[in-house]
């Protein structure tokens, strides 16, 4: 896994919590393989209102078993490396809206990092 600090890129994918892959949620499939690809971080949002390609509204607040609510995976990491996984976003995001955009990664650090373990650096968590 990498530790990004400074510039990097932030790729966001957009598509319905119902999107699978081999019976698998999209959503899930794709976190796993930004995992597998040793990616800085990837994470998956499930949105309460949305719109998309089709210009269909989904939302959580009607009454209706078959909301099909947006889902947004967000990963992040360096240009290079983000640049490298989006052939495998392509694969898999048959419907949807991939979209990039600059960041800057201002803390990245995990609990290990936190509990004052050898080598790491900053404050410890109050």
């Amino acid at each position: 896994m990498t530790k990004v600090t400074g510039r990097a890129l932030r790729a966001t994918v957009f598509i319905g919590e119902h999107d699978t892959w081999h019976h698998k949620p999209l959503y899930s499939e794709i976190v796993h393989r930004a995992h597998a690809a040793g990616l800085a971080g990837a994470s998956a949002f499930r949105g309460i209102e949305g719109f998309g390609a089709s210009s269909l509204i989904h939302t959580s607040r009607l009454l209706s078993l078959s909301e099909d609510l947006p889902v947004a995976v967000v990963i992040v990491d360096d240009e290079e490396r983000v640049r490298a996984f989006l052939p495998r976003l392509d694969e898999l995001v048959t419907e949807g809206l991939v979209i990039l955009d600059d960041c800057e990664v201002i803390r990245y650090v995990d609990r290990k990092d936190e509990e004052g373990n050898p080598g790491a650096k900053g404050k410890k968590s109050l």
